[in-house]
């Protein structure tokens, strides 16, 4: 029988099999994402032309960024996001297809840093994603149960797993508990 022994954080860990490592691992990489989620820290990252604004606290780690410009997004590297990687247009491009509303980016000549990352949207459109939250793409305004309420631009990402600790929004936990629907 194979063992297999995990250090994490001065100890060492024994598994009987590779998906009890899977399985740990997963975890604590989930619980150090959600200790970054709560920073509510703002980084920016500039080539001179544009800068990309990213906001840990609203990222529900799609990887659709790292898919779309792997050169650039490199969440195992520090600075994770590589800007000089790629053009301009191919950053901005990337940046609206975020679908939480984590990236955002202004052009630096622009005097009016909100005006680039507000398309005019005549409508409200939303879009189930598979095994994945409900994204409301548009302005809305959203109620929460104390009767606080709040405007939310762009890109929404709700959850419909149940699981999330950020209710109403999702926080990605849905890939951690292997959500379908």
């Amino acid at each position: 029988m194979c063992e297999f022994t995990v250090s994490h954080k001065n100890k060492n860990y024994k598994f009987r099999n590779e998906d009890a490592v899977s399985t740990y691992l997963k975890a604590c990489f989930f619980v150090s994402l959600r200790k970054v989620n709560t920073m509510g820290k703002t980084k920016e990252y500039s080539n001179g032309e544009t800068t990309i604004v990213w906001k840990p606290a609203k990222c529900i780690h799609s990887g659709i960024c790292v898919k779309g410009l792997p050169n650039v997004f490199q969440p195992e590297e520090r600075p994770w996001i590589k800007i000089d990687a790629a053009p301009t247009d191919a950053l901005v491009n990337q940046v609206k297809q975020c679908p939480s509303g984590a990236l955002s980016y202004y052009m630096n000549d622009d005097k009016d840093k909100k005006s680039q990352n507000k398309e005019s949207q005549s409508e409200t459109k939303v879009e189930v994603m598979e095994n994945g939250p409900l994204m409301v793409h548009g302005t809305l305004k959203v109620k929460h149960k104390d009767g606080s309420e709040e405007t939310k631009e762009r890109t929404t990402a709700f959850c419909r797993c149940g699981a999330s600790g950020n209710k109403p929004y999702c926080d990605g936990t849905h890939t951690k508990d292997d959500f379908k629907g």
